[in-house]
C-alpha cells in the first residue's frame, strides 16, 4: 500500500522562525511517515513534531545539544513499503558525496540528509538516491525554503516534488 511522506531538515526553531511555515504543518499532518534530518534547534518542536505525525524518523544535527541529542540518534534507518532509508543530518562536501555515501550506506535504497539547507536529489551508481530537502525555515542562498513530499509504494520512492515555502511576512 502507497506511504505518503514528508522529509524536512534544518528547521531552526525558534532561531530563524518562530514556527514552521503552514504548508509544512499541513503536509505533515495528512503524511503516513515524517523524516526530519536534524537541526532541530529546541526540544519543543520535536514534541510538537512527535504530537503531529503518524510516524517520526529523525535524527539530531551539529545545532541540536542535551536533550535532542538525548532523545533522538545521529543515523536513524526504518524500513517503508520494501524501501531501505537512512537518515543522517551531514554527509560532508558535495564533492564526491554519491561515493561517500554509498560506501557508508551501502544496504540502504534512499538518504535522506540536511545541513546544507541546499535542496539536493541524486542517484549514486550503487542506486542509493540521496535526497536534502533544504529548509523551510533558512533559505541561505536559494531562492525560497523548501521541504519534499514523496510516496513509497512497493519498493519504489515515486512522486518527489520539492515544495517551495512562501516568504515569511
Amino acid at each position: 500500500m502507497p506511504v505518503s511522506l514528508v522529509f524536512t531538515s534544518d528547521t531552526h526553531v525558534p532561531r530563524r522562525a518562530r514556527d514552521l511555515p503552514r504548508p509544512l504543518w499541513d503536509a505533515i499532518a495528512s503524511a503516513d511517515v515524517v523524516v526530519h534530518a536534524g537541526d532541530w534547534v529546541d526540544d519543543a518542536l520535536l514534541d510538537l513534531f512527535e504530537q503531529r505525525s503518524r510516524r517520526l524518523v529523525a535524527v539530531y544535527g551539529n545545532n541540536d545539544h542535551g536533550v535532542l541529542r538525548e532523545r533522538l540518534p545521529e543515523v536513524a534507518r526504518a524500513e517503508i513499503e520494501g524501501l531501505r532509508f537512512a537518515v543522517v543530518h551531514e554527509t560532508g562536501d558535495a564533492k564526491g558525496r554519491e561515493a561517500r555515501c554509498a560506501a557508508r550506506f551501502p544496504d540502504d535504497d534512499v538518504l535522506v540528509f540536511g545541513h546544507s539547507h541546499i535542496p539536493w536529489d541524486t542517484t549514486a551508481p550503487t542506486g542509493l538516491r540521496l535526497i536534502n530537502p533544504g529548509s523551510p525555515t533558512d533559505r541561505r542562498r536559494q531562492p525560497h525554503g523548501t521541504f519534499v513530499t514523496a510516496v513509497a509504494d512497493a519498493g519504489q520512492l515515486r512522486d518527489v516534488v520539492f515544495h517551495a515555502v512562501p516568504p515569511r511576512s
